[in-house]
């Protein structure tokens, strides 16, 4: 069976697309229901990380697909997670569906892109626990998963383990589109001590077998979890990950990297 279509990963700080730009990108690309969201931001950083993270959304469909920015329809499920809209006569540039993922994490992007498989993406700075403590997260974890928390020493390393496991559950649960409504004690990962995934035991109504997982830490103090439903688990080789970093004016030469099935 010949390898699957890559998966491609958009990781995008804020600082890569400036104020005035993206309020006018916004202007020209996001729909109604974008705008009217943009719109309700107290906060000024709210709204740029809003606009810089949608207008990335629109400029990396448009180059998947064909499909110009403004003309892309996004619809939403009842759980809020946004599906690209296949238009009649299918993709301009051919091709199976299409899925993607968009995480946001104060002032960092990413995205995730898909064909033909369901694709979940998150992203946290590890300094967000400086500003926030992070008990409740703990608490929603398996009890395994929160003593392998307990083992680490208090500060960073501990954070780190916390935000490893929250990106992954997070990146899974949006994959299947249930984000929060999923129970993160349901499902657990057993990791290796720096990065990978040893292990996953999934929800009941799961398959093992079917996920694929990667983490990475696209820039310091930043770390990303990526989930990829692959249904076609006999595929000769594992798909391919091409992540390219800031603003996609174009196609940047992307890092290859690859996702690894847990042991089972």
């Amino acid at each position: 069976m010949a390898a699957l279509m890559p998966i491609n990963l958009w990781f995008c700080p804020n600082e890569d697309l400036a104020p005035g730009i993206a309020a006018t990108l916004a202007a020209y690309w996001l729909d109604e229901h974008e705008r009217e969201i943009a719109g309700r931001f107290l906060f000024e950083r709210d709204r740029r990380q809003y606009l810089v993270a949608h207008a990335l959304v629109r400029r990396v469909l448009a180059l998947e697909t064909g499909i110009p920015e403004a003309e892309a329809v996004i619809w939403r499920s009842s759980r809020g997670r946004p599906y690209l809209q296949t238009p009649e006569g299918g993709l301009p540039r051919g091709g199976d569906g299409l899925d993607f993922n968009l995480s946001h994490a104060h002032a960092y992007n990413l995205l995730g892109v898909a064909r033909s498989c369901r694709i979940g993406v998150d992203v946290e700075r590890l300094d967000r626990g400086e500003q926030q403590g992070f008990e409740v997260i703990i608490e929603t974890f398996t009890e395994g998963e929160r003593e392998w928390i307990g083992r680490a020493a208090a500060g960073r390393p501990r954070d780190r383990r916390v935000l490893r496991l929250w990106t992954l559950k997070e990146s899974y649960a949006k994959a299947r589109g249930l984000g929060l409504s999923l129970a993160f004690d349901s499902f657990s990962f057993t990791l290796a001590e720096d990065r990978g995934v040893i292990e996953f035991r999934p929800p009941a109504d799961d398959l093992a077998g079917r996920w694929r997982f990667l983490e990475l830490e696209p820039v310091p103090e930043v770390v990303a979890s990526v989930a990829v439903e692959v249904v076609e688990v006999e595929a000769a080789d594992p798909p391919a990950v091409h992540l390219r970093h800031g603003f996609p004016w174009g196609r940047a030469t992307p890092r290859r990297l690859t996702l690894e099935a847990p042991l089972r």
